[in-house]
């Protein structure tokens, strides 16, 4: 897994992800990242899953465990492009727990 986080307009942090999501070292540097971000006062955060290949179970955690961490910080997670993997969020019904959108711009336009 790969991934990068931008700023856009309104305080909105990007995270493109990218690869295979399937834990390792990568997954702790994504939740630094987040953390990082939400000290320096960030609430609003995208997942553009666009670049994802496919993801296990523990790739499905980091997702869970970042919407836990950004909720309990009284901010927002969404998901953009979940295309590739809306058969394992369906299948787990954590597509009914996670905002999901079809683009990156709508997912940003929700906020």
């Amino acid at each position: 897994m790969k991934f990068d986080d931008k700023e856009v307009e309104g305080g909105i942090i990007v995270l493109d992800l990218s690869g295979k999501i399937m834990g390792g070292e990568e997954t702790t540097m994504f939740h630094g990242k987040l953390h990082e971000h939400i000290q320096s006062g960030v609430r609003k955060f995208v997942v553009d899953l666009k670049n994802v290949e496919w993801m296990n179970s523990v790739g499905l955690g980091m997702l869970i465990s970042a919407l836990t961490t950004v909720k309990n910080a009284k901010g927002r997670l969404v998901l953009a492009n979940i295309t590739n993997i809306e058969s394992i969020l369906a299948m787990t019904r954590l597509i009914t727990v996670f905002e999901h959108f079809d683009s990156r711009d709508a997912a940003i336009k929700s906020f």
